[in-house]
């Protein structure tokens, strides 16, 4: 079939990669509450549309951290792209670049950054773990300046792996052809299990030029946390339900930390998006733009490059049609009048 929505991209690349691969990049941690609720959560939310607005002029372009991009969606950091396409995360940078976003690379990729910053396929921003080893941290960061990433971005929701069940009972292990190639030969381990700390965060800020975002972030306090340590972005995010099981939605805490950054730094959401309403949701509820993760794999699984910037542009048309039937003809225009919750609609006074 030709894909018409993402989820159609999901059914057909669910054909193409290995099992053990496919349940890596698709499992989350325990029972897999938190990753269902990524998307149930979505449907919690109701839009309200404004009327007799001429849509003619509709456009979605916005800036993130002052880089212009075509739409408020970003490709999310995920591992491991070379087990759902040989081309791997060089294939996803060129087709993130055609969309004209920005890619947030994973440091445990299968392609080094410098091998994926060479497509020169449009900005992008590295997601990185803070490794004990101050040389290995401090070499990571000076490789991605001088790879031209436009920002760091740390994942500081994982001081332990989550109770993956599917990867413990596959046995997951990486394809003896790939590697984490940012490592040479050394263990990812030297980064992927360090517990970041907020001093690790103020070494981080001292060490470098790049504006700094923090990944992970669930609640208001963190959220003021981070401002007050110099972050340049939050990112409202529960690691696509693959951490504690049972926490909140991305798009559930998203006001709470909107709220708590009281507009001193940029607010991102990521965790379920597969419809052009959902971005607009999340906008609406004050994220400066969304990301998607499993998407981005689905769509180079099954053809690419061109695979993945069809995703993206699937849902920057279906962002405009929403936008357009919302009575909004820019994402300035987008705010919190536009969504309310279901218990907010069916009072019990009703």
């Amino acid at each position: 079939m030709d894909p018409i929505n993402i989820a159609d991209y999901e059914e057909l690349a669910a054909k193409l990669v290995e099992p053990g691969a496919w349940d890596y990049y698709q499992g989350g941690s325990d029972d897999e509450v938190t990753l269902r609720a990524n998307r149930t959560a979505f449907d919690r939310l109701r839009l309200r549309p404004r009327v007799m607005v001429d849509p003619t002029e509709c456009a979605a372009a916005t800036t993130v951290l002052g880089t212009q991009v075509s739409f408020p969606v970003l490709a999310a950091p995920v591992a491991y792209h070379g087990m759902a396409h040989p081309d791997a995360e060089c294939a996803t940078a060129e087709g993130v670049g055609r969309a004209g976003t920005v890619l947030v690379a994973s440091i445990n990729s299968n392609r080094t950054m410098e091998e994926i910053a060479a497509v020169d396929a449009g900005p992008r921003w590295l997601q990185l773990y803070l490794s004990a080893d101050l040389d290995v941290r401090t070499s990571l960061i000076r490789r991605a300046e001088d790879a031209g990433y436009g920002a760091l971005v740390l994942t500081v929701d994982r001081p332990r792996f989550g109770n993956r069940e599917r990867d413990r009972r596959n046995g997951f292990r990486l394809p003896p052809h790939l590697r984490a190639a940012n490592f040479g030969d050394a263990t990812r381990d030297l980064a992927a299990l360090a517990v970041a700390t907020w001093a690790d965060l103020d070494w981080l800020i001292s060490s470098t030029a790049l504006p700094v975002l923090v990944k992970g972030v669930l609640t208001g306090e963190d959220a003021a946390m981070a401002v007050e340590h110099g972050v340049a972005g939050v990112m409202v995010s529960n690691h696509g339900g693959r951490q504690l099981d049972g926490s909140l939605a991305g798009i559930e805490a998203l006001p709470e930390v909107v709220a708590a950054v009281a507009g001193r730094c940029e607010v991102y959401c990521d965790g379920g998006v597969r419809r052009g309403t959902d971005v607009l949701k999340a906008l609406a509820l004050g994220a400066r733009a969304v990301l998607v993760g499993r998407p981005t794999i689905w769509g180079l699984a099954v053809a690419g490059a061109d695979g993945v910037a069809h995703v993206l542009d699937l849902l920057r048309t279906e962002l405009l049609l929403a936008m357009a039937l919302s009575g909004r003809t820019s994402v300035a225009e987008v705010d919190r009048s536009l969504v309310t919750r279901v218990s907010e609609v069916f009072r019990d006074d009703i």
